[in-house]
């Protein structure tokens, strides 16, 4: 069954994504990174120069190398082309999100965006889903 972690208390959603994304890909995890296309617009450029002396490489769910890379790009109904880490950035639950093994939740320091969060992880637990939760304003400190 889908392991989902939530991180809230997140300043910057975009910058959150890559991190998390940069950790697991060096501990040799396949990412699918799952947004809006207005925000994957933004992570496509982020990551390009995330960590700052580097990049990670990546390409859309649409894009023939998609089998390759390590991190992908979709909007959450696309056919991801692996199955370990789903990263969602959207404020719903991603449709496809089972198909995972873990799902990864980002919530920002924003009150509406905790509201939606709040909803997720209810649905997430009224369907017996193992969830756990990090809240990174206790992490910066």
């Amino acid at each position: 069954m889908t392991r989902v972690d939530f991180y809230t208390g997140s300043p910057d959603k975009v910058r959150t994504a890559c991190q998390l994304s940069h950790k697991a890909m060096q501990n040799g995890m396949r990412v699918m990174l799952s947004a809006e296309a207005g925000m994957l617009d933004a992570l496509d450029k982020v990551l390009w120069q995330f960590p700052a002396t580097s990049f990670l490489p990546h390409c859309r769910s649409d894009q023939a190398e998609s089998a390759q890379m390590p991190i992908v790009l979709g909007d959450g109904q696309a056919n991801f082309p692996d199955h370990q880490l789903l990263i969602s950035l959207h404020d719903e639950c991603v449709p496809v999100f089972s198909r995972f093994e873990r799902v990864i939740e980002i919530i920002s320091t924003d009150p509406a965006d905790s509201e939606r969060g709040r909803e997720r992880f209810k649905f997430y637990r009224d369907r017996g889903y193992a969830l756990s939760h990090t809240d990174l304003t206790k992490l910066r400190t």
